[in-house]
């Protein structure tokens, strides 16, 4: 099998597994922070508090992406990052990370590759039902604008939900990732 020539190679990442900094400038918890906190979810009590500090070390990150030739990079917004309460008031200082990042990658010849929704949905969100709650799209749609809005002038390639599947699945109806729930197929349609 052959790839065509504009095949994109590169590499990925999820804000919740590199980022860390689950707290620092006005971040909002997700639910894979409040999860991993009680203790009893995740194999000895890891978190991605910390995980590969990225959100500090972004631009040694980036340097050592170019090093190894990497071209496209596909990552994950922490929508409570940038959004701390799911809706309403935005962190400037998350949105500024992000829009940094985008910059480091393009002033290194790395195409940004978005994904708007990775599993981390915001914790406030969740506590008033989360996807199962039918305002949820709206949330979305709000947080989308948001985010589009700052970064479409340089990012060309955006994805919505990483693998819904799994996450549905996973996190929804058999309760083996955050929210740990688990519904009947007709609760989540």
């Amino acid at each position: 099998m052959k790839f065509q020539d504009n095949f994109m190679w590169g590499t990925a990442s999820a804000a919740y597994q590199v980022e860390g900094a689950y707290l620092a400038d006005g971040k909002g918890l997700n639910i894979w922070d409040a999860y991993c906190q009680e203790g009893n979810h995740i194999a000895h009590g890891e978190n991605g508090n910390v995980a590969c500090d990225h959100y500090h070390h972004f631009k040694e990150d980036v340097k050592m992406m170019k090093e190894m030739g990497i071209r496209n990079y596909r990552f994950s917004i922490s929508w409570s990052r940038v959004l701390p309460d799911g809706t309403g008031k935005v962190n400037e200082k998350g949105l500024q990370f992000y829009s940094d990042l985008v910059d480091e990658l393009l002033a290194n010849g790395i195409e940004p590759l978005v994904t708007l929704f990775h599993w981390d949905y915001p914790l406030a969100l969740h506590q008033k039902g989360g996807w199962l709650n039918r305002e949820s799209s709206d949330w979305f749609a709000e947080y989308a604008k948001v985010v589009v809005d700052a970064l479409s002038d340089r990012v060309k390639y955006w994805m919505t939900i990483n693998e819904p599947q799994v996450f549905i699945g996973c996190g929804y109806a058999i309760g083996k990732f955050a929210p740990f729930e688990v519904h009947q197929a007709k609760d989540l349609t």
